[in-house]
């Protein structure tokens, strides 16, 4: 409206008399001059449905923003600023120069999602100041106030007293308004797959629990009141609150301290190997700082906030990039059943100067043809084989910078003809590059180890980065190792190879920047059901609301075996039933979804694999039906360009009934229910494996009661029904 008063009123200039013209210019710059000294010390603000964001700078030259929900506070007034090359306080002595705000309201499609379309919907404030102060310091504070939540960051234009600088600390709060009851693991530099604490705020202690990185609490976790992003929280009021980051590029990770004397958090950048945070050239920028609000838990969840922080896809042509479901020659090592490793020894070599094979190297040939025809049997385009290449036997832990040179096989492992004989089967290879942490040797080797995946067909590739980091001192969440990951994937998409990380920094929404960075672990998977004591029933109702607000996640669901499946540990069983593992191809959302068990396994429930085979990884819509962290999660997806539905419902260690409306089916139209669920004795710990499948007709006016055993779930599938199946099937 502004811009639109000033052109009518210099178009009016023209018609007027010399004087009077000049009379009116010289009072419109008068009171611009008097707007400029209001905004130095007035506040400003700016609105979004029931979102209410407040900036202003006060009497110190700090600047401070709150934030309310419904017009009641849900982040008190908080601090905001820098501590830089070791002298310059960043967060004091500003004046405000001048305010910009704006709305965008436009829709933009994925390359490949949870729904078809995306709307980007904000109103945008940006805050212009400057310190008063040697070095007169000036930045820019951006907000964007969506109708689900917060968006925040920090721009340093280019200015003449500073070029080059380094962040000692960034110091930007988080005032909560009481101790929230939190979803929390420990801060820790270089892991995040530890099991999630259920507490409240000022009850949170990070070394409550064994370190699981390579280290010490003084290396990798050294404030003990500090946890990671992204955090949920709940307050006492019912308030949902989800606080993470977005477009996290040249910059390390941000962990939050908690002050529990006020329930204050503040950002703790990961170091890097002497201290620092990080190394930034004018013009720079910030990752955005993201608080996603609600009285409501589906609306969490369904939250794209953070995917419309990240800039649009640097890749022109996606057409070769495609979601998928794949298999493993991998649960088998996880279980101790067989090995990554060749020999035992690669020191002792036999008369002719060979290795000396252990005899159970899973990534022989013989058994990776065996996946090849199961996966090709039953659908499933996709086969990933670990432990393919020379270098296990010292590949971690050692600091051995070139443990893998990434394409020498071992002597059993034919990569031509197992090549040859997937492409025959229709199975799509999928690479394995694990790096044992050594990311200067991968980084050499990048354009090495593409070249070599091109060459036999490979068009994806997991990575991975277990134990400490090489460069010596740097960890998996410091600026040098997200520059590398990122350095990846735009290496990778130059090679049009999709990238599925493990052991990387917590997922930012940079899926819609390089939407070949297809998903990542960087969480507690499935896996650690195999080697330890697992996770807790309520582990997938949390995952969602912490871990995957960032991105997709390769959990690897579909255990079929949930008893003594682990070499050596009878002892060992999933915490899920039989139902739940399947409802996770749905609760847990990725577009790289592998089949994780062994085909023996599948064989011995091919009724149960049904759904598996049948579930897509990729969707036209997806649509939270309830939810509460760390009890139960209900949702339901569309399969990307047909009109069928895939439902999951999971809950924690309780059984639960839910109750479940089909109204978002198309109206008057009939469809045909697969309902896997747990049979009446199914139990977790007694009698996970136990499930039953029934059909229905079943129509938008359908209401189903689904029965969860403790620690179960319940997956369907609802597609569209035939003239002769809608006369046979039982209306529910």
């Amino acid at each position: 409206m502004a811009i639109r008063f000033v052109r009518s009123l210099f178009m009016n200039l023209k018609k007027m008399k010399p004087f009077n013209a000049l009379l009116i210019v010289v009072l419109i710059l008068l009171t611009g001059s008097m707007s400029g000294n209001a905004q130095e010390t007035g506040k400003v603000s700016i609105t979004m449905q029931q979102l209410k964001l407040v900036f202003d700078i006060n009497a110190s030259g700090t600047p401070e923003y709150a934030l309310f929900y419904k017009d009641k506070p849900v982040i008190l007034t908080s601090k905001l600023g820098f501590r830089i090359n070791k002298t310059i306080e960043a967060n004091q002595n500003f004046r405000l120069l001048k305010v910009d705000s704006t709305e965008i309201d436009h829709s933009w499609k994925p390359v490949w999602g949870e729904v078809k379309n995306i709307r980007n919907h904000y109103r945008e404030l940006t805050a212009h100041i400057q310190q008063t102060t040697a070095p007169y310091l000036m930045m820019n504070i951006v907000f964007r106030v969506f109708e689900d939540g917060l968006g925040f960051r920090y721009e340093f234009p280019l200015q003449q007293t500073i070029k080059f600088f380094v962040i000692d600390e960034e110091q930007t709060e988080f005032k909560l308004t009481g101790d929230h009851k939190a979803f929390w693991i420990p801060a820790d530099y270089d892991e995040n797959e530890y099991k999630y604490t259920i507490s409240k705020l000022s009850e949170i202690d990070a070394w409550k629990y064994p370190i699981l990185s390579s280290g010490s609490f003084a290396e990798n976790i050294p404030d003990r009141d500090a946890v990671q992003t992204p955090l949920m929280l709940k307050s006492a009021e019912g308030i949902y609150m989800n606080i993470h980051e977005a477009a996290l590029v040249n910059y390390p990770a941000m962990q939050l301290h908690i002050n529990k004397a006020n329930s204050t958090l503040s950002s703790n950048l990961v170091p890097d190997a002497v201290g620092n945070k990080a190394y930034l050239r004018t013009p720079a920028k910030t990752p955005w700082r993201t608080v996603i609000i609600s009285d409501k838990a589906t609306d969490i969840l369904a939250s794209k906030l953070i995917l419309n922080l990240n800039e649009p896809s640097k890749i022109k042509n996606t057409n070769w990039i495609k979601p998928t479901k794949f298999m493993g020659v991998w649960w088998e090592m996880q279980t101790g059943l067989s090995s990554w490793s060749y020999t035992d020894n690669i020191d002792s070599l036999s008369a002719d100067g060979k290795l000396v094979p252990h005899g159970h190297h899973g990534a022989n040939t013989a058994n990776v043809k065996k996946y090849i025809d199961f996966a090709a049997k039953n659908g499933i385009k996709g086969l990933l084989v670990e432990g393919w290449n020379l270098g296990w036997e010292e590949w971690t832990g050692n600091w051995k910078e070139e443990n893998f040179d990434f394409v020498t096989p071992y002597p059993d492992f034919d990569v031509k003809g197992i090549e040859r004989y997937a492409k025959q089967k229709g199975v799509q290879m999928i690479m394995h590059n694990e790096t044992g942490a050594s990311a200067t040797n991968f980084d050499r080797l990048l354009d090495t180890s593409f070249r070599f995946m091109k060459q036999f067909g490979y068009t994806a590739v997991k990575t991975g980065y277990v134990g400490k980091i090489i460069p010596n001192g740097e960890h998996h969440d410091g600026q040098w190792m997200v520059r590398h990951y990122e350095r990846v994937a735009k290496k990778a998409a130059a090679y049009h190879i999709m990238v599925d990380m493990h052991e990387p920094v917590r997922p930012s929404g940079l899926s819609r920047t390089y939407p070949n960075w297809m998903a990542c672990e960087a969480g507690r998977g499935n896996e650690w059901n195999a080697f330890s004591d697992g996770s807790s029933p309520d582990h997938e109702t949390i995952l969602p609301f912490t871990r995957l607000m960032g991105g997709p996640m390769d959990y690897t669901p579909g255990i079929f075996k949930l008893r003594n499946y682990a070499k050596g540990a009878p002892e060992r069983h999933m915490h899920t039933t039989l139902a739940k593992q399947l409802a996770l191809y749905v609760t847990i959302y990725s577009p790289v979804q592998m089949a994780a068990d062994l085909p023996e396994n599948y064989e011995a429930h091919l009724d149960a694999f049904q759904f598996i085979k049948d579930v897509p990884v990729d969707w036209d819509d997806t649509k939270v039906l309830e939810a509460e962290p760390g009890e139960f999660i209900t949702m339901v997806r569309k399969e990307k360009g047909k009109n069928s539905w895939f439902l999951g419902a999971i809950t924690n260690e309780k059984s639960r009934t839910s109750n479940i409306s089909l109204d978002f089916l198309d109206p008057g139209k009939t469809y045909i229910a697969t309902i896997y669920a747990d049979a009446t004795d199914a139990d977790w710990q007694t009698n996970p494996e136990a499930y039953q499948i029934n059909q229905y007709r079943v129509d938008a006016a359908t209401k189903l009661h689904l029965k969860l055993a403790n620690g179960g779930g319940t997956a369907i599938s609802i597609t569209p029904a035939s003239v002769s199946s809608a006369k046979s099937i039982q209306k529910y």
